[in-house]
């Protein structure tokens, strides 16, 4: 089983009250703080840690940023993640490393650049959530007055991952000789041009940076509409998902092994991780008071404020008493099909889905550690999953519980490593490195 932590550089990372728990640590703007989780998650012998990313404050709500910033929702406060992740470089060993860079509003240059950089600095630890992103407010803040399609979306992210392929490839293996001598630094026969000319992007290499560790950093995609999930079939190593039910994670499972399969890729090699929010106690009691005390302090408005964030509509809009009407959604359409399952299934209120939004995937992990690990093995053993996303209710808490107390129950069952075997994220993940 493989588990990776999901933890945002900002407020809110698997739970809208988590910050406002009174053990929670708010010192966000420090870099002890990412410090201590790193060394937290390195610990536990987490394959690594994934900081997701959004490059404005969202303002969907009520066409406001209001509800983000006052409640401390999703996008009140998001650090840089490639350099949060430069400092753990220095502060970790083996924990993977993983960094979400949108292809909208870079350049392949500059992230295979920063990305092979970070491999190198880490010895091998990077890895990328690739997403395209989809918000008028991100466009805005890069000097566009619109966003590109959801196909012109993908289309560019096909070509930049292919881009910033060929750029860390652009060295090979060999190509540092450091022969002082000579003097050979670096064999110039190793080292050539891409010269790549496409619709999109026009790029002549090489790079500046030699080819990294892992060859390339490991691939990470959360995309789940039909475009979305053949890209990250053809191109992702790990996909990052949310589910409502063990029932949907199994289809969902089923689906991304066979369309890896079409393309030509071994199944195995694609893992599939959905995010839960574990609460463990060392009573079914006081993970239930955790549980409660946490509700209550997550309210409703900011659960819809991210919502709207999520699926790019308005959630205003509708009588809040009422259940979500069907709509046509521009944004996560992944998002918006577990949230419809859980309305229709559940016969909830807008106003009660955005507190359950608020409070994060599923509610199937909270209790001792031995029922929350027998419900994780259950999931990994029915073929729903190749691990799970950690996302902790409150920092550090939430991980500490669960590292101290649901860890060794998966290890005692020979589910996770007691050691790491290795080295790099791909060692970690099993992944093989490829060729040049």
């Amino acid at each position: 089983m493989h588990l990776a932590a999901f933890a945002a550089a900002g407020p809110v990372s698997g739970h809208h009250g988590g910050w406002r728990h009174p053990a929670a640590d708010l010192n966000l703007l420090s870099a002890r703080y990412y410090a201590n989780l790193g060394r937290l998650l390195e610990s536990g012998k987490f394959d690594m840690l994934f900081l997701p990313d959004i490059l404005a404050i969202p303002q969907r709500f009520e066409n406001s940023m209001d509800s983000q910033l006052r409640y401390g929702a999703l996008g009140a406060l998001r650090l840089d993640p490639m350099i949060v992740l430069s400092a753990l470089a220095a502060t970790t060993t083996h924990l993977g490393l993983a960094s979400t860079i949108s292809t909208s509003y870079f350049e392949p240059y500059a992230v295979a650049r920063a990305l092979a950089t970070l491999d190198h600095l880490s010895d091998g630890r990077a890895a990328w959530n690739i997403v395209t992103s989809f918000q008028q407010a991100e466009a805005a803040n890069f000097g566009l007055t619109d966003q590109l399609s959801r196909d012109e979306r993908y289309e560019r992210a096909e070509e930049f991952v292919e881009v910033t392929s060929k750029l860390w490839d652009s060295w090979k293996d060999d190509a540092i000789v450091a022969d002082r001598a000579t003097p050979l630094f670096a064999n110039p026969d190793s080292v050539s041009a891409i010269n790549h000319h496409g619709k999109w992007f026009n790029v002549q290499g090489p790079l500046n940076v030699s080819r990294p560790p892992q060859g390339r950093p490991v691939f990470i995609q959360a995309g789940a509409s039909g475009r979305g999930r053949d890209f990250a079939a053809k191109w992702a190593d790990v996909v990052f998902v949310t589910h409502s039910s063990l029932e949907s994670a199994q289809g969902f499972y089923k689906e991304m092994k066979e369309r890896a399969a079409k393309f030509g890729r071994d199944p195995a090699s694609l893992k599939i991780l959905p995010g839960i929010v574990p609460i463990v106690g060392e009573t079914a009691t006081i993970a239930e008071e955790t549980n409660r005390l946490l509700s209550e302090l997550t309210l409703s408005r900011a659960g819809l404020s991210t919502l709207s964030y999520h699926l790019d509509i308005d959630l205003s809009e509708f009588p809040l008493d009422d259940i979500l009407p069907e709509l046509d959604v521009p944004g996560v359409q992944g998002h918006y099909k577990e949230v419809s399952e859980l309305t229709r299934k559940n016969g909830i209120s807008l106003a009660e889905l955005g507190h359950r939004y608020g409070v994060g995937p599923l509610r199937d992990f909270v209790g001792t550690a031995e029922s929350v690990v027998d419900t994780m093995e259950k999931w990994y053993n029915s073929e729903a999953c190749d691990g799970f996303m950690i996302q902790a209710s409150y920092l550090p808490g939430g991980m500490e519980n669960f590292i101290r107390l649901a860890v060794p129950q998966l290890q005692d069952r020979g589910l996770f490593r007691r050691e790491y075997a290795g080295s790099t994220l791909r060692d970690h993940l099993g992944l093989s490195r490829p060729n040049a």
